[in-house]
């Protein structure tokens, strides 16, 4: 049965150590095959056959919130624009609950630095202090409550995350400090200093970061929103001979609709009526408008520039090429790549780690450390329990994720995993495909040879006799040689026992008379000379053209030669993958002639011609085998074991359905410049999120120890806790304002 992908909105995720708890919970229900937590946009998606109802109450006993987010693209889009605007009420909320929390904090910091008192030593402080701690509390009541209340829920289901980290360290801080305030007798003189700035400030930093980190975010996601935006609300059809615009959701399979000039195209479908230009440069990258005119495709999302056309829905709802698309790029922006398992195994234990460290500090400093010891402790376990927050460690790799992919979808570049995007920075040798991949993937027959009188009847009845034979094959070079005998107005007569003999050719019955058509390996095998025309063969293969010999009932009779051209960039793009030190191969079904006449024009470092598609997946094994790292390149159709078995498979075309499944990445834009554009964006990815981890590691790494207070001895100075929270925030903010560095990326220049 095939697998379901069901994808969850989260509510309660608040740090790296929470998508391990998820991930876990919801792995443990039966029927999934794969579940994955994406921090940065808090969703699940999860594979396999389990039951919703079972998924959601997996991650509720977790002790985190979930619903169920439809596939509907329609109402996604819905989904969508409510989120935005849930994400500026949060950014506004969380700036007004910042403020309200330095209008208390940080002018309690300035009294500090200015006067240097904090302690409370008479009846008249008490009472100050005493204001300021029920002022203090107002902050963390009003604007940190949902950091205790997130720790709350966390305790009751036996979890830790950042908020317990927060509301710990805060709380302790405010705790200690009352009892300053209301029993001060009972304290050393030395321990009398009470920490409510601290608490304040964190608080209020700690918000900024997150609604500084929310905007940053709200921008990484732009890509989705764009190709949601290219989505049209409503279409018109034509029902029982009216017309009438009816939400787009709401358009069913053979509807007839309408779209008039300068509207958008709602859903899939193929022109019965009119003619008009369409500008597809949306999903194709292609600058120029394509004609469309009746049995043409047309596709949701593109725009009708001047003419007027009636359509037949074919493709709706979530069915067609966009919501493809769109779904595809919101999957990727949730994979995992490998570098992430690290960070996430880490961050499922880090928490319960910091808490103990900070224990652990804070004993040692109360038993060993200087008077006064018991704030000294207070100090540094805030300081750790603060600074230690793994939000960083959890937002390096999703936000690069989302940034990569989505800048990906806007080249043209549709990855189906994450993992994909990382495997694409290391590749060593991509293996192209020379049909439709290198060439254009539009043969024409340039070439009609007759073993008899070279006339232009003789010409034309090899041709008859080849298209008929060919009529009944779905090959591209079939196409040309029909479409050639249509063109000159042949004849197209039945063919009976029609057999394709895979990387050899084709046989059948015409005008009951044996015809075979093919290479030299199909002759031979059926032992027939083609000695008279051979040196003919080798002198059009050598043009880059493929021979075919035509024989009828055992004797050879001619020769057909169909060119298929290769694309204007194909060489430049070629020459950007050298550049990138990445080494290009060819394998062809093509005979070895023409392939060699291809790859010296382009550029090949080496070619394999005559292979059939197990042929392909073999060598690229025999390659991997050697250690080199493959990107497969093909149709995604004939080519299908290859880009299965290699590292990364690119499919090249107009992503279709069948190559969009059967790739790892999907080139929308007919060109060889996607692949060094893939490339070199995935390589700038994983470049970006090293810098993520890499940042994230070293600041949890020494900021710990430094607030447990392993400088002291040399400086005589702790780390304040305020310090932390700001360092804290501002680390995240770090990590979100990288990522976002890669919405500006650029692939070299093309040449063409």
């Amino acid at each position: 049965m095939k697998s379901l992908q069901i994808q969850l909105a989260l509510s309660g995720v608040n740090c790296a150590g929470c998508v391990g708890k998820i991930e876990k919970a919801l792995k443990a229900v039966t029927g999934v095959n794969e579940a994955s937590v994406n921090f940065a946009d808090k969703t699940a998606m999860v594979e396999g056959r389990a039951d919703p109802s079972s998924l959601i109450s997996a991650v509720k006993a977790a002790g985190f919130e979930a619903e169920m987010m439809p596939c509907d693209s329609e109402r996604q889009c819905s989904i969508q624009a409510n989120q935005e605007q849930e994400d500026k009420k949060q950014y506004r909320h969380l700036l007004k609950h910042t403020a309200i929390a330095l209008s208390l904090g940080f002018p309690l910091m300035i009294w500090g630095v200015v006067t240097g008192e904090m302690s409370v030593n008479t009846p008249s402080q008490q009472l100050a202090w005493g204001v300021v701690g029920l002022a203090t509390l107002f902050i963390l009541v009003f604007s940190g409550r949902h950091y205790f209340t997130g720790m709350w829920k966390s305790l009751k289901h036996g979890n830790t995350n950042m908020d317990t980290l927060i509301a710990t360290g805060t709380g302790i801080a405010w705790l200690y400090s009352m009892v300053v305030v209301l029993f001060p007798q009972l304290l050393p003189f030395a321990a009398r200093h009470v920490y409510f700035e601290a608490s304040a400030m964190i608080i209020g930093l700690i918000n900024l970061g997150h609604a500084l980190e929310l905007r940053a975010k709200g921008k990484t996601s732009q890509a989705i929103q764009r190709l949601l935006g290219l989505q049209s609300k409503t279409a018109r059809v034509v029902r029982s001979g009216q017309e009438m615009d009816i939400p787009t959701h709401q358009v069913l399979k053979g509807d007839i609709v309408r779209v008039r000039p300068g509207e958008k195209i709602a859903v899939d479908g193929i022109v019965v009526e009119g003619s008009s230009l369409v500008d597809e440069s949306m999903l194709t990258g292609e600058p120029l408008a394509v004609k469309k005119t009746p049995d043409d495709d047309v596709s949701a999302g593109t725009l009708n520039k001047n003419g007027s056309l009636l359509f037949r829905a074919e493709k709706v709802g979530s069915e067609t090429a966009l919501a493809h698309i769109i779904a595809l790029v919101k999957k990727a922006q949730g994979s995992k790549m490998p570098i992430a398992r690290m960070a996430d195994q880490i961050s499922s234990i880090f928490v319960p780690v910091v808490m103990v460290i900070a224990l652990l500090s804070a004993t040692l400093w109360f038993l060993f450390g200087p008077a006064p010891a018991l704030a000294h402790a207070l100090v540094v376990a805030t300081t750790v329990l603060i600074i230690a927050c793994p939000c960083a460690l959890g937002l390096a790799t999703p936000m690069s994720v989302m940034a990569g992919v989505g800048k990906a979808a806007e080249l043209g570049m549709l990855i189906r995993k994450g993992d994909s995007l990382q495997q694409a920075s290391q590749l060593t040798t991509i293996v192209l495909d020379k049909t439709g991949t290198i060439t254009e993937g539009v043969p024409k027959v340039t070439d009609r040879i007759s073993t008899t009188a070279d006339t232009e009847e003789e010409r034309n009845q090899i041709l008859q006799i080849a298209a008929s034979l060919e009529s009944a094959s779905e090959h591209p070079l079939a196409d040309a040689i029909v479409g050639s005998a249509k063109q000159q107005s042949l004849l197209i007569s039945p063919v009976s026992d029609f057999h394709a003999v895979t990387g050899q050719g084709v046989t059948g019955r015409v005008n009951e008379k044996s015809v075979m058509l093919g290479n030299d390996k199909l002759m031979a095998a059926n032992h027939i000379d083609v000695t008279p025309l051979a040196s003919i063969s080798a002198s059009l293969a050598n043009q880059g053209k493929t021979p075919m010999y035509l024989a009828v009932d055992q004797q050879l009779t001619g020769l057909i030669a169909v060119a298929d051209p290769i694309r204007k960039d194909s060489k430049a793009a070629i020459d950007r993958l050298h550049k990138l030190g990445i080494r290009v191969m060819m394998l062809t079904g093509d005979n070895r002639l023409t392939a060699a006449a291809v790859a010296q024009q382009v550029g090949i470092d080496d070619f394999r011609a005559e292979t059939l598609p197990e042929d392909k997946e073999s060598y690229i094994r025999q390659l991997q085998e050697k250690g080199h790292k493959i990107g497969m390149t093909g149709d995604g159709i004939n080519d299908a074991p290859a880009l299965a078995r290699a590292d990364v498979g690119f499919a090249i075309g107009t992503g279709t359905d069948v190559a969009i499944e059967s790739a790892d990445i999907t080139l929308i834009r007919a060109s060889l410049h996607g692949l060094a554009d893939a490339v070199e964006l995935s390589r700038a990815t994983l470049k970006n999120i090293k810098q993520n981890l890499f940042g994230a590691f070293v600041y949890n790494s020494l900021g710990i120890p430094i607030a447990a207070g392993v400088l002291y001895p040399l400086t005589g100075m702790l780390l304040n806790p305020v310090v932390a929270g700001a360092a804290m925030a501002l680390s995240s903010v770090t990590v979100v304002s990288n990522a976002n560095r890669l919405r500006r990326f650029r692939p070299t220049a093309r040449e063409i």
